[in-house]
């Protein structure tokens, strides 16, 4: 039975699911388990980042681009909890240079979509970036939401991002309500590594702009995470 590392557990707004995407442990593949689980289903199998599942995840040959990942599961059962240099280990394994170079996709400064019709590799990719290079900060637009800043490797800077982690929101989020958010942004500036999973949603159109929105699907901090949020 194949074993499956997760590597994402991100956030929908306005509805009780969950999105995962986990890594096989053998392969290096990357598969993102649909349907969407449920939160109880998160409670039962003890889903978080660095989560050990063994299973079948197979993937689907409805998948559509950029959304490859698209793929079935039966059987699923918790294995165990990964060790910190494991869960690390997995996440240089799908390193990426950059976010184009990740996704093949060319984003012309201040760029945020892929257009619908490019096709790109993936629709979800691991990215590295220094302490200062990451903002977690309030949306300029709207009061009391947060969003992340982020400069690449190739100097390239994407602003305003929705962070879908949960664990990382849900966290951050508290402390924004608590006037605390610099606090969240001492901490990070005080580790060495920052990795990024940068994922898109699916298809949205805002104005003229029509296609698959970036958005940050896991923030990891080495060599310590966030205490209240996750272990790994």
């Amino acid at each position: 039975m194949a074993k499956y590392m997760v590597t994402d557990l991100t956030r929908f707004s306005k509805s009780d699911k969950v999105c995962t995407a986990v890594i096989d442990v053998e392969t290096g593949v990357c598969l993102r388990p649909m349907p969407y689980f449920k939160s109880d289903n998160v409670k039962e199998l003890n889903i978080q980042p660095g989560t050990i599942l063994s299973g079948q995840i197979e993937l689907t040959h409805r998948a559509v681009n950029p959304h490859i990942e698209d793929a079935s599961y039966v059987d699923l059962k918790f294995e165990c909890s990964a060790s910190g240099a494991s869960f690390k280990s997995i996440l240089d394994q799908t390193l990426s240079d950059s976010i184009s170079t990740g996704f093949g996709i060319s984003f012309d400064k201040g760029q945020k979509h892929i257009p619908i019709g490019e096709i790109a590799k993936c629709s979800i990719v691991t990215i590295k970036v220094s302490p200062q290079a990451l903002h977690i900060h309030e949306d300029q637009y709207k009061p009391g939401k947060i969003k992340a800043s982020f400069t690449d490797s190739s100097c390239q800077e994407y602003r305003y991002l929705s962070i879908t982690d949960r664990g990382f929101f849900d966290y951050a989020i508290k402390h924004q309500a608590d006037g605390q958010l610099a606090k969240v942004q001492r901490f990070i500036l005080t580790q060495e590594e920052i990795y990024l999973r940068i994922g898109v949603g699916r298809q949205w159109k805002i104005g003229e702009r029509d296609g698959f929105w970036l958005q940050v699907n896991g923030i990891y901090i080495f060599p310590k995470c966030f205490d209240e949020i996750r272990t790994y």
